[in-house]
């Protein structure tokens, strides 16, 4: 199946987004220090692209995705969505924006009310947004969506403990649809799902996509998936994203050693080249290191002489961007 191609237009401006959590201590509970989940992020979604969010567990994706909704408080920034500030919504006219903007859940088992019906799950999102809609339009409604996505409307009393991952996966893809939205955030959507099963979804995604002329922002960490279904991507360690490129730039001409890094951990059985796992683990963003915060663990830093400039400067300075804003690095070592 060939990519969507998407439009030039630029659905989404994300400019100086910061999300940070406080932590307080003391009876008080005095601000001591702050998690920086997300750091200064710049980056443009084209109306109809799909732009893969990528990194290891705990470098911020998840609050990124959920930063752009404006479903967390963030620190500063702007999300122009069509030209408007969402951050800067609220009452009616946030709750209007929202129809444009849905989320899919990585968990496709916690992320359904048990004790309602799939009809009840998918029309929720009618009421509180439609609410003038007769019972005869919101069931034509539920019906097509549940078409789009490859399930009967025939399933619509049953319960989310009756059907297999996919299938609710399927039900969460629906109830995002149900509103119309332009722009959808997929969180790790097939992660908990069988690779037979994870194909199917990644199919009806782009499907949708084409259809639909949707725009996709894809967490992952599966980088098979992304190279399938991105157009655009962005690589993101501890809050802040390293690079960014098209995706078969990223894949066949990787720049920063953290990409390189997460390449080369992936087993190639075709070429049999020897496992290379990614050095340590992701520091902790309570207390991240300094300068460019990934030095600790980057191999050229690690194979640097103790005291040579560019030791120095990964250890002195965070480093500036090196290219556009379509195709670029932040590695002292690529300046």
């Amino acid at each position: 199946m060939n990519k969507h191609t998407p439009s030039a237009q630029t659905l989404i401006s994300i400019k100086n987004l910061k999300t940070y959590f406080p932590i307080r201590k003391g009876i008080f509970l005095r601000t001591v220090n702050h998690i920086r989940a997300v750091d200064d992020i710049n980056l443009e979604l084209a109306k109809g692209s799909t732009t893969a969010l990528v990194g290891e567990s705990g470098c911020g994706k998840t609050t990124l995705g959920e930063s752009i909704l404006k479903l967390n408080f963030h620190t500063q920034g702007e999300v122009e969505f069509s030209g408007q500030n969402v951050m800067q919504l609220t009452g009616k006219d946030l709750k209007q924006f929202r129809k444009h903007m849905q989320m899919v859940f990585q968990d496709p088992f916690g992320s359904l009310q048990p004790r309602m019906t799939i009809e009840a799950v998918i029309e929720e999102g009618l009421e509180i947004h439609y609410p003038d809609l007769s019972q005869a339009e919101k069931a034509e409604k539920i019906a097509r969506v549940m078409q789009e996505v490859g399930l009967s409307p025939s399933v619509l009393e049953r319960y989310p403990h009756e059907f297999s991952g996919g299938q609710r996966q399927r039900i969460a893809i629906a109830r995002a649809l149900i509103l119309e939205p332009e722009f959808m955030v997929l969180d790790e959507p097939t992660s908990a799902l069988d690779v037979s099963v994870q194909a199917q979804v990644l199919n009806l995604l782009k499907d949708l996509q084409a259809k639909r002329n949707l725009t996709y922002l894809f967490i992952s960490h599966n980088l098979s998936v992304v190279r399938y279904l991105a157009d655009t991507v962005a690589i993101m360690y501890l809050g802040k994203i390293v690079e960014q490129a098209p995706v078969e730039t990223l894949f066949n001409n990787p720049k920063h050693p953290y990409t390189i890094s997460l390449l080369n951990s992936i087993p190639d059985l075709g070429e049999q080249k020897p496992f290379e796992p990614l050095i340590g683990d992701v520091p902790s963003p309570l207390h991240p290191p300094a300068a460019c915060n990934f030095h600790p663990r980057c191999p050229i830093y690690l194979n640097e002489e103790p005291g040579s400039s560019l030791a120095k400067k990964c250890t002195s300075q965070y480093p500036e961007i090196s290219g556009d804003e379509n195709c670029y690095v932040r590695c002292h070592a690529c300046e």
